[in-house]
């Protein structure tokens, strides 16, 4: 299996990270892709790249919540890494209402200045939606053309949001949100086809059941994979083989 969403240099991590990370890896998890927040996360994220080469993959971007009045200076940052070397996505990046609403239209901007960079490195998208699906989807039909592709991560939308995405050539990233009784998922992943899903955890946030309360890891992965095996109604090793495939295909440069 593949976690295409895990921020595992986060200070959550810092008393077992090692630990934590051979646990993932003995449960069947070959590769752990990482998104960037911020300039306070590329150290990190890239020491472990460093350490764990071919399995730990690197994103480049500026997350919703981390675009201020400033946040020139931070995408800044971004492009500047981007053209130093290569890295598997543009991500995270997109909108999220949830907890402040006074730079929408600088994360409006931020999210169109991010999209020409994946275009232009030929490098997938990797979105975060909070509060804002309908937001989203408008920016990703303004900014389509044969260029722009990605996924939409930790989706909680609607089945008829998850077919306008595969329209724009974006995949559905399905995490521990799918596990919940109140997550409304239950209705959604039977009618999303698993050509266009990707597994994550999101960890260290949105542990799935049973592990609910407690921090998220990759190695946890698992449940969300037996999830949408009891969802779509075929065996967990039929969902881990086609999502692996598509996240494979998805994310070129992690091979």
């Amino acid at each position: 299996m593949i976690d295409t969403h895990a921020h595992i240099y986060s200070s959550k991590f810092e008393d077992d990270r090692e630990q934590m990370l051979e646990l993932a890896f003995s449960e069947g998890v070959k590769k752990i892709f990482m998104p960037n927040i911020d300039h306070e996360s590329i150290d990190g994220m890239m020491e472990l790249e460093e350490k764990y080469k071919g399995i730990c993959y690197s994103m480049m971007g500026l997350h919703p919540c981390s675009v201020g009045k400033d946040f020139e200076k931070e995408l800044y940052i971004v492009e500047d890494w981007l053209s130093k070397r290569e890295f598997i996505a543009v991500g995270e990046m997109g909108l999220d209402f949830y907890w402040d609403k006074t730079y929408i239209e600088q994360q409006k901007e931020a999210f169109r200045i991010q999209a020409e960079w994946a275009k232009k490195y030929g490098i997938p998208l990797v979105i975060h939606s909070r509060d804002a699906m309908a937001e989203t989807i408008e920016l990703l039909e303004e900014l389509k053309d044969d260029k722009l592709f990605g996924v939409l991560h930790c989706f909680a939308g609607t089945a008829e949001e998850a077919q306008r995405l595969k329209e724009l050539d974006f995949k559905i990233g399905l995490g521990g949100v799918i596990t919940y009784k109140n997550g409304g998922m239950n209705t959604v992943v039977p009618e999303i086809d698993l050509n266009e899903i990707v597994l994550e955890t999101d960890c260290p946030y949105l542990p799935p059941v049973p592990k609910r309360g407690k921090r998220n890891e990759p190695s946890f992965i698992k449940y969300i994979a037996d999830k949408v095996s009891d969802y779509k109604e075929v065996s967990v090793e039929e969902v881990e083989r086609i999502t692996t495939e598509n996240a494979l295909a998805l994310f070129s440069k992690a091979q």
